[in-house]
């Protein structure tokens, strides 16, 4: 679906990444931690083109009207409803306005937010306009989904009942995601890989860790798994070590 190959990128003279490969594989969920600055979202931006790489190469096997990307800060426009906001990309790709809106209407309900489409953003809770914002990118039905933070604001409760709604959904529609985390314990409990970046400048990738947690996943019973611990103890020892500039032992 996704892979990443010597991927090298600078800001002006400044190096951020040197030489970063990764694979994000069909139906697979990949998670990507490392340190503050070290270039995570900087590897997105790249996927989407948003970021011109100075040497290396990404490589998609679908189109890029197939890759939704869901930034830590919704985009919700404040003067469209719920199912306006969701409705709008699906318009702009042609769709009819009354179609659209049935569509977004759906997937309001798929993320526990039927009959709350007429509202505007203000009018919702900070995790019910994170789910508007989720329903507008997952009703254009991308096969990858890059998402960069996209929870950090919401409270412990609220952030883990939208993990399992998401991973739900994902599991369900066989879609690929790339997930950008600073949260060790949330890169576990939902995904099948964790690549672990390394501090800057030119960050590079260094470590690679399969979760062995069987799917359909629970992210509350996968932190009892036999296997959890362990994995999450090895990825933090390392991840101190690259924060504090020692190489990681894997």
């Amino acid at each position: 679906m996704l892979r990443v190959s010597d991927l090298a990128l600078s800001y002006g003279t400044t190096p951020v990444l040197e030489g970063v490969g990764m694979e994000v594989e069909d139906g697979e969920f990949v998670a990507l931690v490392g340190p503050s600055g070290s270039g995570k979202s900087t590897i997105l931006r790249a996927v989407i083109g948003l970021q011109e790489p100075s040497a290396g190469k990404v490589e998609l096997t679908v189109d890029k009207r197939k890759v939704g990307f869901l930034f830590q800060d919704d985009a919700l426009l404040p003067w469209r409803r719920a199912a306006e906001n969701v409705a709008l990309g699906l318009r702009l790709r042609g769709m009819a306005t009354n179609d659209a809106l049935k569509r977004a209407e759906e997937w309001l309900g798929h993320l526990g937010l039927h009959g709350l489409g007429h509202r505007y953003p203000r009018e919702l809770s900070g995790g019910q306009r994170k789910r508007v914002a989720l329903a507008q990118v997952l009703a254009l039905e991308p096969q990858l989904l890059l998402m960069d933070e996209p929870f950090s604001a919401l409270d412990a409760i609220t952030r883990a009942r939208l993990s399992q709604d998401l991973l739900r959904l994902v599991e369900e529609r066989h879609m690929s995601v790339l997930l950008v985390t600073h949260d060790l314990e949330e890169a576990l409990a939902l995904s099948d890989m964790v690549y672990l970046l390394s501090r800057g400048p030119k960050a590079r990738i260094a470590g690679q860790y399969p979760v062995p947690i069987p799917r359909p996943r629970d992210i509350i019973k996968a932190r009892t798994h036999p296997e959890f611990g362990p994995l999450l103890e090895r990825i933090w020892q390392n991840l101190s070590r690259e924060v504090v500039g020692e190489p990681g032992k894997d």
